[in-house]
């Protein structure tokens, strides 16, 4: 819907768009339908062949012209992402939306409590900042003419839970690597948090420290909950990797190559051995090289993503009409 200014004021879909525009007109006051309506002053619509080609376009559309009116096509807020921000000192946190900026998202995820209780434990246990971002740093190898700055500016650093990067109590490089360290644990590439945990642990029943041997057990399952969830992360991303054979209305039938839960690219269901050969050629371009795993999501992929996942969530049947991309061979040609 557009305004008499030519601004798209909406982007929707609708399988009967008749009945979709006569409930604008029955709207009430205060209701969106109504100020929609009250502006709208044109009509444009495109067809398309499924209901899952229309998904796509709707939020290829929205993504490029942001109507003002498309509020509900915000993210879902049961999910949550694990923020790596950028700078000297990164700091490791969990948000509910990605923004266009320099920082490493990893997720999406569900439960963000619990993912905040183990990512808070995980920073304390390395000695990662959870300070404002707007905090200044100051390295231990850096140059201070006058002794300044060198006290910490919360309590964090007292109790042994942060290196101190505000207070030049570690060196740059030493706090890198206690990021590197996060991330390779949150990737199961690493152990040591958990195994810190479970010496201290151990050593604390020993001595017949039985309650905070407790709280090191409760702490250290924290961690586990955080890593399985990666893992989780992981296989569904690397579940939604197949070709998706889509029917369409009039003949428009469609193969979709979809790699970790995003579509990259589409061709007409192959009706010839020429049109099967490009398909071969596709699935040799988008699936034949490596890419980044693990739980790193690109932050333009995340609306598609999370699109593809609640469509086989609330569709489960579809998933019979996926291939593997080693099985291409499998793939009938349309008539």
């Amino acid at each position: 819907m557009l305004s008499e200014s030519g601004e798209i004021l909406y982007i929707g879909k609708s399988k009967q768009v008749r009945t979709r525009l006569l409930s604008y007109f029955r709207a009430k006051d205060g209701e969106k339908a109504l100020r929609i309506l009250r502006e709208a002053s044109a009509l444009e619509w495109e067809y398309e062949p499924s209901e899952f080609a229309a998904l796509l376009r709707e939020l290829e559309l929205i993504k490029r012209f942001r109507p003002r009116f498309n509020v509900q096509h915000k993210r879902d807020g049961r999910y949550s992402f694990l923020k790596l921000s950028a700078g000297a000192a990164p700091k490791l946190y969990v948000v509910h939306a990605v923004s266009d900026d320099a920082a490493t998202y990893f997720g999406p995820f569900r439960g963000g409590r619990r993912i905040e209780e183990a990512v808070r434990e995980l920073n304390n246990l390395l000695g990662l900042r959870d300070c404002a971002l707007a905090t200044p740093m100051r390295f231990a190898d850096q140059a201070d003419l006058f002794g300044l700055g060198r006290t910490p500016l919360c309590h964090r650093q007292a109790v042994g839970r942060c290196a101190g990067p505000c207070a030049a109590l570690c060196t740059e490089d030493e706090y890198l690597r206690r990021v590197a360290l996060s991330r390779a644990f949150l990737d199961g590439d690493a152990d040591e948090p958990l195994r810190w945990l479970n010496e201290r642990m151990l050593r604390a029943a020993e001595r017949w420290d039985f309650e905070y041997a407790a709280q090191l057990r409760d702490r250290a399952h924290r961690l586990e909950v955080l890593r399985d969830e990666f893992g989780r992360l992981r296989e569904a991303l690397d579940g939604l990797t197949f070709l998706y054979s889509v029917t369409g209305t009039e003949g428009d039938h469609r193969v979709y190559l979809i790699r970790r839960g995003t579509v990259r690219a589409w061709v007409p269901a192959p009706s010839s051995q020429a049109e099967t050969r490009r398909l071969q050629r596709l699935v040799g371009k988008h699936f034949g090289q490596p890419e980044p795993g693990g739980a790193l999501v690109a932050k333009h992929q995340v609306d598609e993503i999370l699109l593809l996942a609640r469509w086989f969530r609330m569709h489960p049947e579809e998933l019979e009409h996926t291939l593997p991309p080693t099985k291409l061979s499998l793939l009938r040609v349309s008539a």
